[in-house]
Formats: C-alpha cells, sequence, structure tokens
C-alpha cells in the first residue's frame, strides 16, 4: 500500500494488460480456488460479475470493449473455502453467433451485416427491416425482486440463476414501461424497491428520460416488473438528441439527472443504421456549445423541479454517491472533462497497444477528476452574481446569473495527470443518499486498471493497493456484520497477473479500512475484464 503521491510512477511495458482483453472458455464445472490469508468465518456467500468473454466469432472480431459476448464469473466463498465458476450468458445475440458462426447482431462498436450467402434481394430487405437491438448483457448484475438479472443499456435484461449460472429468459422493458432503453446502474432501496433511468422517444418524435419505479418482492409472488411504472420525465435539451446517460443520483428525497454534451444523433440511429452497416458508436456526437446540465425532481410525489443548473462540459458514467444537507444536494461524481467522448478511446486497437501508445491516445483523451458539486434548493430570492452555496465544509460554488440559470463550479476531490478513480463503490446499504465520507474505486492509469483506491471525500486522503503487473477489478465494499464504522468491512476484487505461470488470477481480499490484504483465492485460468457485479450472501 502507497500513499498516492507515488501512484504515478507505475509502468506497464510488459503490456501484460493486453490479456484481460482476450476470449477464454467457459467452466463446465466451479474449480476450487488455493486460498492464502485467512478469509473472514462471516464472509459466506458469491460475488458475481459480468464483462466481455469472446472477443471475436470465428475470424470476425468485435472491435469495441463493449462488445464481447457477455459472460458471468462468480466466486463462492464458504468455510474458508472458495471456488470459481463461469459461463457465456445465453443471449440471442450469443447463441445465433454461435449458430451462424458470424455476428448476426451489431454490438456497441461492431456493426453485423447480412449474412453473405443470402441472394442480394433478401439481404437488401434485412437492411430495411430495421434496428434489431443487442441483448449482450455484460455490463452488470442486479436484483429485482426475487430474481436476479444481468444487463447493457438496451430495453432488454436477462434473468440469470445466480447458483448455477444459466439463462433462464429475456426480458423486454419495452412491453412493460415507456423507455428505449435504461442504464446498468439502478438504485435499489432496503425494502427492494429499484429505480432507474432511460431514454423515451414519444408521440411527434418528443423526447424525455423517465425515472421508473420497480416494486418490491411481492406478497402474491408475481413480478414487480409487471407492476413497474414511470415516476417522473426529465426534459431533454435538444429535441433529436437525447444525453448518453450511464447512471443517475438519488437522495432520501431527490433524483439527480446530469445532462451531458455527448449526444446520440437520432435522426442517425433511426435512417442511417438501416441502409449502411452503423454501429451505435457511429450514432454518437458532441454538443460543444451546451455545457452539462444538471436536473433534480422529487421522489415522492414525483416531480420535475423548473431549476437551470449549468457548468462546463463533461463525459459523466458513474456517480459516487448524493445527499441533502441543509437545503443543498450535494453530487460527487466520476468526471472527464470537456465533450469528446471517452468511449472514442476504449476500441479494442487502442486498449491492446504497446503501453507507449497507450499512454499516448491517454493524452488526447479528456483527462478525469472526481468533482462535488452543491445545488441549492432554494434560489429564489437570492440576486445574482452571489454564491448560493452556504455548506462550509465545501469550495463548490452555485451562482445565479442573469438569465435565471444556477453556475455552478465544482470542489476538485481528487485528481491525478491521467490518473482515474472509476468505477466507484461506496458502502450502499447504509450510506446511499446520506452524508459519507468514503469511496472505494479502481484505479486506471491511462485508461489501464492497475490499482484499488480508496477515497475519503472529507479529507481528500487516499489509500492505494497496488501489485507490479496486476490488474484489478472494481471493488466491492461488503460491510462486517459487526460494523460500528462506516468502512468496517472488506473489499472484493478480481485480479489479473498475466505474467506468472501458475494461477495468473484471484478473488482478492482486502481490509477496507487501510487496503491491507486479508486473503486471496488463486485459480487456475486467466479472467478477462470485467464490469460491474454484484455481492450476493
Amino acid at each position: 500500500m502507497w500513499s498516492s503521491v507515488f501512484i504515478h510512477s507505475l509502468e506497464h511495458p510488459a503490456g501484460g494488460y493486453k490479456k484481460i482483453f482476450e476470449s477464454c472458455d467457459e467452466l463446465a464445472e466451479p474449480i476450487p480456488a488455493h486460498v492464502s490469508g485467512k478469509i473472514p468465518a462471516w464472509l459466506t456467500g458469491s460475488l458475481l460479475r459480468v464483462g466481455p468473454g469472446l472477443f471475436e466469432i470465428g475470424d470476425e472480431p468485435f472491435y469495441h470493449i463493449f462488445d464481447g459476448q457477455a459472460l458471468i464469473h462468480k466466486f463462492d466463498l464458504k468455510d474458508g473455502h472458495v471456488t470459481y465458476y463461469r459461463r457465456f450468458i445465453r443471449t440471442d445475440a450469443y447463441v445465433r453467433a454461435m449458430t451462424e458462426k458470424r455476428i448476426v447482431i451489431t454490438e456497441f462498436g461492431t456493426a453485423a451485416y447480412p449474412d453473405p450467402c443470402k441472394n442480394i434481394f433478401s439481404r437488401f430487405f434485412t437492411y430495411f427491416q430495421g434496428i434489431e437491438v443487442t441483448d449482450n448483457c455484460l455490463v452488470n448484475i442486479y436484483p429485482i425482486g426475487e430474481d436476479f438479472y444481468a444487463c447493457t443499456e438496451t430495453n432488454y435484461i436477462t434473468k440469470v440463476d445466480p447458483d448455477t449460472l444459466e439463462t433462464i429468459k429475456k426480458v423486454d422493458l419495452c412491453n412493460y414501461l415507456s423507455v428505449n432503453g435504461v442504464t446498468a446502474h439502478p438504485h435499489t432501496e432496503p425494502d427492494g424497491t429499484v429505480y432507474n433511468i432511460g431514454n423515451c422517444f414519444g408521440k411527434n418524435m418528443s423526447l424525455a428520460y423517465n425515472i421508473v419505479k420497480i416494486p418490491p418482492p411481492q406478497d402474491d409472488k408475481s413480478d414487480p416488473i409487471e407492476k413497474s411504472k414511470v415516476l417522473v420525465q426529465f426534459p431533454s435539451s435538444e429535441r433529436f438528441k437525447p444525453s448518453y446517460v450511464h447512471s443517475f443520483g438519488m437522495t432520501e428525497n431527490y433524483f439527480v439527472f446530469v445532462e451531458t454534451p455527448v449526444k446520440i444523433n437520432l435522426l442517425k440511429f433511426l435512417t442511417s443504421w438501416s441502409i449502411r452497416g452503423t454501429n451505435y458508436m457511429d450514432c454518437f456526437e458532441s454538443n460543444d456549445k451546451m455545457g452539462t446540465w444538471f436536473h433534480l425532481a422529487t421522489k415522492n410525489p414525483g416531480e420535475y423541479i423548473d431549476h437551470k443548473f449549468r457548468t462546463s462540459a463533461f463525459n459523466l458514467f458513474h456517480h459516487i454517491n448524493c445527499y441533502e444537507d441543509q437545503g443543498f444536494i450535494v453530487v460527487d461524481l466520476c468526471t472527464w472533462k470537456g465533450h469528446d467522448f471517452v468511449y472514442n478511446y476504449l476500441y479494442l486497437a487502442n486498449v491492446r497497444q504497446n503501453w507507449d501508445e497507450v499512454k499516448k491516445a491517454a493524452m488526447r483523451a479528456p483527462q478525469p477528476e472526481v468533482r462535488r458539486y452543491v445545488l441549492p434548493l432554494d434560489i429564489h430570492r437570492e440576486e445574482q452574481g452571489k454564491n448560493l452555496v452556504s455548506l462550509p465544509y465545501t469550495t463548490a460554488t452555485a451562482v445565479m446569473c442573469s438569465d435565471g440559470s444556477v453556475w455552478l463550479e465544482p470542489e476538485v476531490l481528487f485528481s491525478g495527470p491521467r490518473q482515474a478513480f472509476e468505477f466507484p463503490q461506496i458502502n450502499y446499504k447504509k450510506y446511499c443518499g446520506k452524508n459519507y465520507t468514503f469511496a472505494y474505486g479502481l484505479g486506471l492509469n491511462h485508461f489501464v486498471p492497475d490499482r484499488i483506491c480508496k477515497l475519503n471525500v472529507k479529507s481528500k486522503e487516499t489509500w492505494i493497493w497496488q501489485e507490479p503487473d496486476a490488474y484489478p477489478s472494481e471493488p466491492l465494499f461488503v460491510q462486517s456484520p459487526d460494523a460500528k464504522d462506516e468502512d468496517d468491512g472488506v473489499l472484493l476484487s478480481i485480479v489479473v497477473k498475466p505474467g506468472v505461470t501458475q494461477r495468473p488470477a484471484f478473488l482478492l481480499i482486502l481490509n477496507a479500512t487501510d487496503l491491507t490484504e486479508i486473503a486471496r483465492a488463486e485459480v487456475d485460468v486467466m479472467i478477462p475484464v470485467t464490469l460491474h457485479g454484484m455481492y450476493k450472501p
């Protein structure tokens, strides 16, 4: 463990990180892990993770990090023993690709072309049937009611069995809700109520962002998804161009939606798709004039608050946390400065380059920064030019402009040149939507995940876990049963060490207080990159 001053110097000339972007086979049955250290007796459950596991079909490659076919991973912990298991999720995208031995459904950055064996007329008609949306659920897994779903960002989620990892069924949320897709980062309340946000293309091409509510497990054992509803709607700043939305914020009484300048060109999406071999990435563009807008809505009842909060342009993928304090909403975010889309730098060709080239590309990309914004709730009576934020512990400001909008400037909580604190996690069960102190994250060094970080958002103190040529995943926090403090618990992360010949991957268990190692459970297989996941007790 080192303090943050040393984290910038770690280099990766061997390029071992390329191995986490290579295809692997699924396992026929769980394999035992070799445990060193002592796993806490109370830590009994499963770490479930998803990510891409198949990066080509035959000789057809996928091009983007979000295109590889969904692979679900599971580390089971019981009585100090650990097993590891993984299976491909039997999505339509995967099954049809395996059957036809080619890419059949267009993914995020890879276009599928009509079957070359068909004649020209049937190929022509295939083009004009329009868009076939992918169900490749490689981004996250979360519970709804008594069930577990793997998801991406389209309207399809896939029910999986968390014990056997079998694929149960595909669910189209459009059958129940007015949304065209939802994020892979829902919020869950203690009773099991699930909230999410998604784009909605309505009548006359009107555009909005809908917060949807899925009720908790039902007494009559019916499916909560069937009782889901739209709770509140956020307006869009542009009529034909929704912003890309990856996550949102939730406090005890409010929803926070950040509308960034990264846009989906709907007309391009709906027209060019069916004529040329276009993919999702081709339909993104940046609005270099709008900056970033913050929107608020109340939770109960769901009502949009028509305050205009504005700030300079940034990309946003992950909210860390937000909470209410003395008439303000504090919003902590992992931002990337500017309007250039970060996903442009996440093509597999980029992240598989040699280290010097990876560094060069990261120099051109938007720069990461952890920021705190503060939104005043009562802004009617204040005069122009005055900072409306009176919280004593932050330097973030909110200033009333002559046009009635409020200009926000952030407090920077963490910043290092091309060093990102990303994939953030907190003690979610106890501190989601509440005033909190600690965030945990995956450290990206020029986009290469090479450390685990802990950040005190009040003092800005940082802790680091790092090993040479080791590539961890998002650290998940699990609270210890007799916890008194916010950070009483452990962090779970899958770490890959491609350079070692035996047992190149392991489940790492860290003390969440100081990031010292408690135990590791090593397995004799490579594990590719995983994006998000959950711990199931």
